[in-house]
C-alpha cells in the first residue's frame, strides 16, 4: 500500500494550477515508467518488446479491480470518445441523452443516429442539465433501450447518482462517461453497462489511454459494428473464407492493437489510485473543492456547482460585471483555470497544494476589492 501522504507529495505542477478538469500533468510514476518502457523498446530485443506487450493486460487487470470488473470486460481505446463510438454505433432502439452533456456524448450520439439509422437520440429535460432520477423517470417510454449520462458533469461539478439512476431505468442499459471522476470519485459502477474513461485528466497518465468496460449485458444488446481485426475470433493471418466473428468479450469493441507505451503510463496511473486507495483521494479532492467553494462565498462569487452532490470540480457564475474581472484577476495571480461561456472552471486535485488554493483565493480578494457596490456608484453619480 501507498501511504496517502506519499501519493499527495508526488504533485509537483506548478502552483495554481486549478485546471485538472482539463488536462493532469503527467505523474512522476508515470514518467518514470514511460521512460523505461521506451527504453526497453529502443533496442529491438524480443524480450523488452514483450515486456511492454503486457502493459495491456496489466492495465486492464487493474482497472477491472477499480471497476469490480473482470478483465475480459475491459477493453483499451485511444481515448473516452472511441469507447462511447462502439456503444453507439451498436445500440438500437431511443437513447435518452441530455443536450447539455459534453460534447464526446451528443455529437457522438448523433452521428451515430444518423450513420445507421437504428438508433434515435432522446433529448431529456434535465433541469441544470443536472441528470437526476426524477428527470430520467418523467422522461422514459417504452421504446427508451439506454440511458447515457456523465458521472461528473463537466460544466458544473455535478456528481450523477449511478445506483439511483439504475433504479429508476430497471432493464435498460446505463452508459457512463467517466472521465472527469474515474480515480477521483466513489461511484457504483457495477450499476452501469458501460464504462468509458480516459486516463489524461485526473489519474494523471497522458492523451492515448482511453479504456471501455462493456458488461455481459452490455456485449448482448450492442453489436460490435466497428469491431476490427483485433477483435476477431481467430487468429489474425489464418487461411479461410470471409470474416470471422467478433470475440465473445469486450476485445471485440476494439478496431486495432494496444499502443503499448500508452497502456503502460495508464498501468502505472491506475495501480497508483489502488494502492492509494480511491476512497482517499476522493476525500482529499472533495475537501479542496469545499474549500473552493467556501473561498468563492467569502468574496462574493456565485457557485453553480451544487453543494450536496460534486466532486472536483467547481464552477462560479459571477456577475457580468464581475466576469472579465475574475478572468483577468485569475491570470494576474498565476492562477491556471477554465473559462467558458459566462462560467469560470476550477478544479483541485488531492496534491494541490496550499499555496494554489492561497492563489486563487487572492484573484477572488482583488475582484472583491474593485468591485462597485451600486449604492456607492449612486452617491458619486449625484
Amino acid at each position: 500500500m501507498i501511504a496517502l501522504e506519499t501519493y499527495l507529495e508526488s504533485f509537483d505542477e506548478e502552483p495554481g494550477y486549478l485546471n485538472w478538469a482539463s488536462f493532469g500533468p503527467l505523474s512522476p510514476t508515470v514518467r518514470d515508467e514511460s521512460a523505461a518502457d521506451a527504453d526497453q523498446l529502443s533496442s529491438g530485443r524480443p524480450a523488452g518488446i514483450s515486456l511492454v506487450d503486457g502493459r495491456g493486460v496489466e492495465a486492464r487487470t487493474i482497472l477491472a479491480e477499480l471497476l469490480g470488473a473482470d478483465v475480459d470486460e475491459l477493453t483499451l481505446q485511444p481515448s473516452t470518445s472511441y469507447g462511447l463510438q462502439h456503444a453507439f454505433f451498436g445500440l438500437s432502439g431511443d437513447l435518452l441523452l441530455s443536450p447539455a452533456e459534453f460534447p464526446a456524448l451528443t455529437v457522438t450520439a448523433r452521428r451515430a443516429q444518423d450513420a445507421r439509422g437504428r438508433l434515435r437520440v432522446r433529448e431529456l429535460d434535465a433541469p441544470g442539465g443536472f441528470v437526476t432520477p426524477d428527470a430520467v423517470g418523467d422522461a422514459l417510454t417504452d421504446d427508451v433501450t439506454a440511458l447515457a449520462v456523465s458521472l461528473v458533469d463537466y460544466r458544473t461539478g455535478f456528481l450523477a447518482d449511478l445506483g439511483a439512476l439504475r433504479d429508476v431505468i430497471g432493464d435498460r442499459l446505463l452508459i457512463v462517461d467517466a472521465i472527469q471522476g474515474f480515480g477521483v470519485v466513489e461511484a457504483d459502477y457495477a450499476a452501469a453497462d458501460v464504462v468509458c474513461g480516459h486516463g489524461y485528466k485526473w489519474m494523471r497518465a497522458g492523451r492515448g489511454t482511453g479504456f471501455a468496460r462493456f458488461s455481459s449485458r452490455a456485449r448482448e444488446r450492442i453489436a460490435p459494428v466497428l469491431s476490427g481485426f483485433i477483435g476477431m475470433d481467430a487468429e489474425v493471418g489464418a487461411a479461410g473464407d470471409g470474416v470471422p466473428a467478433p470475440v465473445a468479450g469486450a476485445a471485440a469493441y476494439a478496431v486495432g492493437g494496444v499502443d503499448t507505451l500508452a497502456a503502460g503510463r495508464l498501468a502505472a496511473a491506475a495501480r497508483e489510485i489502488r494502492d492509494v486507495g480511491v476512497g482517499a483521494i476522493a476525500g482529499a479532492v472533495r475537501d479542496r473543492a469545499r474549500h473552493m467553494m467556501s473561498l468563492a462565498d467569502r468574496y462574493g462569487i456565485p457557485v453553480l456547482t451544487p453543494r450536496g452532490s460534486h466532486a472536483g470540480i467547481v464552477s462560479l457564475v459571477p456577475e457580468a460585471q464581475d466576469a472579465g474581472a475574475l478572468a483577468a484577476a485569475l491570470a494576474n495571480h498565476g492562477v491556471i483555470a477554465t473559462a467558458r461561456g459566462g462560467v469560470v472552471r476550477v478544479s483541485a486535485h488531492a496534491g494541490t497544494v496550499a499555496d494554489s488554493l492561497q492563489l486563487f483565493g487572492d484573484a477572488l480578494a482583488d475582484v472583491s476589492s474593485h468591485r462597485v457596490v451600486p449604492s456607492a456608484l449612486a452617491i458619486t453619480e449625484s
